[in-house]
Formats: structure tokens, sequence, C-alpha cells
């Protein structure tokens, strides 16, 4: 069998490419249906804003051609190929369910082939909730499906000799709607050829209220064979031949390599080599346990360590960091002015830790290079830039290496899998066979990119009668490396070990002038006008406004968590904006209506309270007593990156006030991303977003001592487990039908930990602005208390 062809094939497909000898890509293009441009353009090498769209390189060159994106059976069925993965958040099944819908055929006769540099389009990395607004609105998938339609009904119509106003789609089948003995199946129109068409701009699709299965809640596909073990995670690939790795990390943050001992293992039962190159040094050997074996007793010597700053000091070391990279998101040049005549000042700030995906199950991957060829199975969430930045890894031309999509733990946004799959590819290519390394946890915990942390200063200024009149925001960030993008392996620790540096930090002091506003980090609050050349795009009120940030090179590898910076500015945001409401007396959900433009924000933020029964008076609450169980609710808003998707919260919490234990009994989720594609799926993902945000606020922070990082297992970094006491989640949904699709799988986390903190507030009247929330740092903010 060829390995390069997949087996998600339909069964003629296969049977056919297989006998040809080539990949489908190969055989259209052969076929001269398919001429696809794909874009090789790199990533900036300046470092970019946290979480932003080019540095993850979210869109790729994609397709102009329907053939890349459909396919027709000789049996009817439908083969889609898309570039945007199924991450664990129900998009696998989503995206099947739009094909059904737009060529109206039945769910299961929609094959969906996924993330497969062989076989699917380029569209870049599955990330930051944008699969939705690529794949769901007028291009890409969507187009490809509505073009396909139409392409059909005009054949079915030149055959039939009926005008395509007069004729009707169903199951696949086209008939006349005055003589449905007049018809024609898809089998028939175009069953196992090509198209042979470009998309067409101007094909419509169907509109909302015709929907038929999608807007359904369908059940995730992929779930049954989960639950039965019998799905085919990355860590259950096998490959004929295929040996076992693992890596040899340095035991110090800046330690490189002095030496090997590579006959310390020469006894070790199954040992193949030991591969070293520059700083990277990993074995190989038949079997797993060999091969972990052999990297614990393998001797290496490393330099000492270049030292990192106590951890207790970590945020004044942040704020102290020079050079900067410094960007005004917004600056009307009046904030100072503003601030010496307000009637009051308000100022606080705000500390976020490093945290890691923690991902149950430790990255993997498969690896097989030789022959001057690559194939590598990973759970990359960007197979085509990964494609590109492995290929200058190996040496290797890019249309030699191919990387095929398997499911791994959940993660959204680079945990392991990335580095993993480098580790693979480097250790195949030294023994020209295949090789498969799953990480230990202290290695995954130890060197993943982590999500950033923060300290960020707020001030505003008020007016005589409450309003807030101006809003300054000053942030730090630490980053370094991120996701590879097509010409950065040195952005994941081992491209750099093997000898890759990572994007250049390229300082900037002072900042320029804005251009045009983009709130995709929301380091702007929704409260202010983001006016930037006369244009106003953001959601509240405040005119006079000035968001300064500044990003530092990091101690630690970094890149995108899970709302990316926008869960740590709107934590800062949404507190802040309870601060100011307590101080002027105002229940915190009508103080942010007086303050919001924006009536779709406006709107998640009422259907919260409503189904929250939010009880309307100032926080906190009045006659606490300050022992005991203490209860209180607290409110939190956002429209995501600005742009893509609204949400609110409303958490309600009990507080034991002796010993500072916050346990969070309730969340309710208000949320607006346009016309809902599974309404089931949306409800998972905003649950499971809220669970995840849950534990980041109480749980979650990277410890580390003078050397290197102390978190490596589950006890030096505890999160929310299986057999946690969760509260219970009750979710709003707001279903646009006119509207365009925005993202969903990111907004709760964003505004879980400002309403945990203002909850908490609430209950007790103790301000808590670190995170994570733990007893000792709760109990230390309730001892004092006035």
């Amino acid at each position: 069998m060829n390995p390069h062809v997949s087996k998600e094939l339909t069964p003629d497909a296969f049977v056919a490419l297989e006998k040809a000898g080539m990949s489908r890509r190969q055989f259209i293009a052969k076929s001269g249906a398919l001429i696809v441009g794909f874009s090789m353009a790199g990533m900036t090498t300046q470092l970019m804003a946290p979480g932003s769209a080019a540095a993850q390189r979210l869109d790729g060159a994609g397709s102009s051609r329907l053939d890349a994106w459909i396919a027709i059976g000789a049996d009817g069925s439908v083969t889609t190929y898309t570039g945007k993965c199924e991450l664990c958040q129900g998009l696998y099944t989503a995206q099947k369910q739009l094909i059904a819908e737009e060529l109206s055929v039945p769910f299961d006769r929609v094959k969906l082939i996924q993330c497969d540099t062989a076989l699917t389009p380029d569209q870049g990395t599955t990330s930051g909730a944008q699969s939705h607004p690529t794949n769901f609105n007028q291009k890409n998938l969507a187009l490809a499906s509505a073009t396909a339609r139409e392409a059909l009904l005009q054949r079915a119509s030149t055959q039939l000799g009926v005008s395509v106003d007069r004729l009707a789609v169903k199951d696949g089948v086209i008939r006349a709607k005055a003589d449905p003995s007049k018809s024609a199946s898809y089998a028939e129109l175009v069953g196992d050829r090509t198209f042979g068409v470009p998309l067409n701009p101007g094909a419509k699709r169907k509109h909302p209220s015709e929907w038929a299965i999608l807007g359904k809640p369908v059940p995730r596909e992929e779930i049954p064979a989960m639950t039965a073990g019998q799905f085919e995670f990355v860590h259950n690939v096998r490959v004929s031949g295929m040996l076992h790795g693992q890596v040899v990390r340095p035991p110090a943050v800046g330690a490189t390599l002095v030496s090997v001992e590579e006959g310390s293992v020469r006894g070790v039962p199954g040992i193949v080599k030991v591969v070293v190159k520059n700083n990277f040094v990993g074995v190989v050997a038949e079997k797993p346990w060999q091969a972990l074996q052999a990297a614990n007793q393998l001797k290496v010597t490393w330099t000492p360590g270049t030292g990192l700053p106590l951890q207790r000091d970590f945020y004044e070391y942040l704020r102290n960091q020079k050079p900067t990279r410094d960007t005004f998101l917004v600056n009307s040049k009046d904030v100072d002015e503003k601030l010496a005549s307000a009637a009051r000042v308000v100022k606080a700030t705000y500390r976020y830790p490093y945290q890691m995906h923690g991902s149950v199950g430790s990255s993997c991957a498969v690896g097989d290079v030789k022959d001057g060829k690559a194939t590598i199975w990973s759970a990359t969430q960007a197979v085509y830039p990964l494609k590109n930045s492995m290929a200058m890894l190996l040496g290797l031309k890019a249309e030699n290496v191919r990387v095929v999509f398997r499911m791994g733990s959940g993660c959204y946004g680079i945990n392991g899998a990335d580095t993993v799959s480098y580790d693979a590819a480097l250790l195949s290519q030294a023994v020209g066979k295949p090789v498969r390394v799953q990480l230990t946890r202290k290695d995954e915990m130890a060197w993943e990119n982590y999500g950033f942390a923060f300290v960020i200063d707020q001030r505003a200024g008020l007016d005589a009668g409450g309003a807030i009149i101006t809003w300054d925001h000053e942030s730090w960030a630490p980053m370094l490396g991120g996701r590879p993008g097509s010409n950065n392996p040195g952005n994941v620790i081992t491209g750099f070990l093997a000898g890759f540096q990572p994007a250049a930090f390229t300082a900037r002091t002072p900042a320029p002038d804005p251009t045009d506003f983009s709130n995709g980090s929301n380091a702007a609050p929704s409260y202010v006008t983001g006016c930037v050349g006369g244009r106003c795009e953001g959601t509240g009120a405040v005119t006079s406004q000035r968001v300064l940030t500044h990003n530092v090179k990091s101690l630690f590898w970094t890149g995108p968590l899970r709302s990316p910076a926008r869960l740590q500015n709107t934590f800062a945001h949404e507190s802040f904006m309870d601060e100011i409401a307590t101080l002027v007396k105002a229940d915190p959900v009508d103080y942010r209506l007086r303050h919001l433009r924006d009536p779709r924000l406006t709107e998640v933020v009422k259907s919260v309270a409503k189904a929250a029964n939010w009880e309307t008076r100032p926080s906190p609450r009045p006659g606490i007593r300050q022992t005991g169980v203490a209860a209180g609710r607290g409110v939190s808003c956002v429209l995501y990156e600005g742009d893509n998707g609204y949400c609110a919260m409303v958490a309600e919490v009990e507080v034991n006030q002796d010993t500072g234990e916050i346990t969070v009994m309730r969340l309710v989720i208000a949320s607006d991303c346009g016309p809902i594609s599974n309404p089931d799926g949306l409800r998972n993902q905003l649950e499971g977003g809220a669970l995840h945000g849950l534990s980041r606020t109480l749980l979650e922070e990277v410890k580390w001592d003078d050397q290197k990082v102390a978190s490596i297992d589950w006890s030096t970094y505890p999160l929310l487990f299986l057999d946690a006491n969760v509260p219970k989640i009750e979710t709003v949904l707001i279903n646009r039908s006119d509207g365009s699709t925005m993202g969903a799988g990111e907004t709760a986390t964003t505004v879980t930990a400002a309403a945990i903190a203002n909850a908490v507030f609430d209950a007790t009247g103790a301000r808590v602005r670190q995170i994570p929330f733990t007893r000792e740092r709760v109990k230390t903010e309730l001892d004092a208390r006035v």
C-alpha cells in the first residue's frame, strides 16, 4: 500500500488512486482540473502581538478550484476536503452538516477528509475560534458547497431541458418540480469525474430559514468510536517497521550541550541509536520502554543554566524588563488631561501567570523520513505551516514532506504537538526508519509553549455623576517563540535545540500612533469607542482612551493558549469595571449598560442577567459577615477579538471566609455568534470553555526555581480533575439567522475569571487581582479587609 495515500478516501477513489500509484492531489493536478498556488509566505521575523492572526497564520492560500474541496463518487457519495481540523470541539460534525445542507444530501452520505497536505486545501492554522468564520460564511468550504450545488443544478437543467428555477433537489437527486419523473442524480451528473470549474464568488448559500440539517443538534460523529476505544488518535498510529524514540532535554533553562557518552547505554536492550544534532539529544530503540530506559541512563553533560529570577518578584521583573516592543491600540491624546480634570481617578493592577496547556495525554507523533521524503502523523493544528518548517528542519524540499493530521489530546493553542513532530522526524531521519515519540509528562510540561503572563495597570477618570470619562490601560507581557509557522522551527524547543533561532525580538520605543483599530487581543476594554483615524470601531461610549502594550522577551517558551491575551485582558477590564461600579454605588450590570453602545453586546449582557435572575444592587452584598460561608454573584462580558463572538457570563460562588476556598456554584452564559451551526456543539463549547476558565482561574500557575521549571506533573501543576465538583452551567443561545457566522470556542473561557472575581468580591468585599485564586491568596485578601 502506498503510505502517501490516506485511507480516508472514499472506497472508489482509494482503489483508483492505489492502482494509479498517486495521491488525489497528484491525480487532480494531472487531470488539469486543479490549479492551486500555495503560499509559502513566512511569519514576520518581528515579534507579533500575542495571538495575532499573522503570528498564527490562521488563513492559508486555499484554492479557487471546486475540485480541491468536493468530489462526487459513482455511488453519489460526497467527499469533502477541509484544512480546518477537529480539535475535540465538534467542528468535524459541523462541517459535514454544512456540506450536507448546501448539497441537499443525507448527513451520512458525506465523507470529510481533514488537514492532510497531500489531499486538502491549505487553510493555515485551526485556531483562534476562526474556523467558523473561515468556512461557514461566504468563502472556502461554504462557497465550494454553494458552487457545487449550482453547478449540479445547471448540468441537470441542460440534461433535463428544464430551467434551474423549476428544479428541486432532495437526497442528491435533482427533479423537475412539475414532473418528478424528470430527474438526474448527482452520480449521473458528475460521479467519479471532476467538476472542472472554479469557485463562483456569486454562488448563493441557503438562507438559515431553509436549513434542515445545519442548525440542528446532530451528535458528534467521532464520540461513539472514542467511547468504545476504537478511535485512532495520533497515539495509536502504527507504521510497519516502526521504532520508538525519547528525547533528552536540558536540565536547566539556557543550558547547552557539552558531551554525550553513547557508551553509557550500550547495554540497554533494544537500543538502536543515540542521536545528536547541535543541542538536540534523543535515543531510538525497538520498544517504548527501552527508549525510556535509554533516555534515563544516557550520560549527557550540559553547561550551567542562565538562571531565573525569583518567582515572588516576577511581576516587578516583568514590568522593568528592557528592551520592550511598544504598541498603541488607541490613543486619543487627551487621557492625561482628562485624568487631571476628573472628579475621581480609580487605579488598579492585575496579574496573570504563565499557564500551560497541560494536556491529559502527553503529545505524540510518528515520523517516517527516508530517501529524501518525509511523512509525519501529527496532532498539529497547522499541517501546511508544519510541512514547510519541517522541510527546513530536515533539509528537504517542502514538496517532499507530507503532514497528516490525527487527533491528539485537547490543546486549543500550541502544546507539544509541533515539537514532538520535530522530535519524531529528526530521530526517524537519523535511523532511516519510522519512529514514534510520545513525550514524558516532565518533558512536555517543562518545555511546552506556555500561555502568556501579564501585568496590567488600569486607570479611569470619572465625572461628578460617576460616569467614566477616560480609560487608560498599560500592560506588559513576555513572549518567546510561538507557533513555528512556515519558517520558524526555532519557535519551539526541538527546533531551537536543533540549531534554529526563534523569531527575532524587535524592540520599538516609543510606540507609533495607531493607524487602524484592531482589538484582536482584547487589550482595549469593551467600554471605549475604539476611535482611530476618524473611525470608531469599539463597542463602548468612552471617547478618551489610551491602550499601550509592552511586549518583552520571555523567560520561557510562549504561544497561544485558549483565548491568548484576550482572557488576561478581559480579566483586568471586567474586574476593573466592577471596581468602578462599586465606588459609585452602581449595579454592575446597569453600570456596564450605561457605557456600552454595541446593541449585540448589550443584548448578551441583558440576556444573561435575565436568565440568572440577577439581583439588581451594588456590590458587595450588604450585611456581609466576615466569617463562615458567604455567597455572591458577578458578571463579565466581551466581544471576543473585537469582532468574533459576543459572550456574557454570570457566576455565582460561595466563599469559605475561614479557609479562603472558593466554590463556584452556578455559571450562566449568553452567547451570540451569528447563525448557529449546531446548538448542542455550541453549548458543549461554552460549557467546556467555562470549565477550562474555571480551572485556570482557581488552580493553574507555572512555577519555577532558580534554574528550571518546577511544574512537571499533576502534583506541581494542579488543574480541574475529572472528579471535581463542577458548577451548574446554563446557556442562553441567541441565534441571529441574518448575521455573519462568528466563533465561539474561546468566548466563555475569556469571561470566566472576571465573573468569578466579581462574584467573590460581591460575596465578601475582598478584591482578588491575581490569578490563580488559591486559598492562600484569597485568605490574604479576606484578612486585609477593613
